[in-house]
């Protein structure tokens, strides 16, 4: 049991070293749009979820209904139900339910690609300790940047707002520059954006929609398009 905790913390410590920058980001960003400290902070001690965050952050901000919100944080987050499905099959059987609630809570794309390279049965302490650094350090970072917003002046706090949109950026660009079918499926939700965007008889549809069906019709067309092959699945 304890020499399962240590290798997971071992194995989450870079995680959770990588989760503060970003965390902290979200944090500055909250609070310099006008969340209060508590708020920002709460957000990510229920969370774990950085895109979903700040998706969610976004529509809050642009007073959102709360169907709106719960519906477009469930698209973006719908990837770590099938992460926990998918893991789920090597967690060792005897771990209780209530643990795997826990296990789920601290599934994320890192975590999920750390854990799924472990040999079966994985046990409960392993997972535990590779989950505890990754949210402490996601906490840790958005306690500092809610923090440490409201001590910058408040054009600096401005001016750091598109520091979300040059997040965003950095995600996609690689990605595009080396798929040349990300690319299309990223135009294709950038026209059906602006569809809706530009489209006097769409803009009656909240900016939270527009980026579900946006979200939604993209990787349909792309399921579509570029079906993943059988023995690509098996590698």
């Amino acid at each position: 049991m304890q020499d399962g905790f240590k290798r997971g913390l071992k194995s989450g410590l870079p995680i959770g070293i990588g989760y503060f920058p970003v965390s902290f980001t979200f944090g500055f960003l909250a609070v310099s749009s006008g969340l209060p400290i508590w708020a920002g902070f709460m957000i990510s001690l229920t969370n774990l979820t950085s895109a979903g965050q700040f998706a969610g952050m976004n529509l809050m901000l642009a007073g959102a209904g709360y169907g709106e919100l719960g519906l477009t944080t469930f698209v973006i987050n719908l990837r770590y139900m099938l992460m926990s499905l998918a893991l789920s099959q090597k967690i060792d059987g005897k771990i209780p339910i209530w643990k795997r609630l826990i296990f789920a809570f601290g599934i994320t794309d890192e975590t999920f690609v750390v854990a799924s390279m472990e040999k079966p049965p994985i046990k409960a302490g392993y997972m535990f300790g590779l989950i505890i650094l990754p949210i402490v350090g996601w906490n840790a970072g958005t306690l500092c940047g809610c923090c440490i917003s409201g001590l910058l002046p408040q054009a600096l706090q401005n001016a750091m707002g598109i520091a979300l949109y040059a997040m965003f950026i950095a995600i996609i660009i690689p990605a595009a520059r080396e798929s040349a079918k990300v690319l299309l499926i990223i135009i294709i939700a950038v026209v059906i954006t602006c569809i809706f965007r530009y489209m006097p008889f769409l803009s009656f549809v909240s900016s939270g929609f527009r980026i579900i069906v946006a979200t939604v019709a993209a990787a349909a067309v792309g399921a579509w398009l570029f079906p993943k092959k059988e023995e690509e699945e098996n590698e």
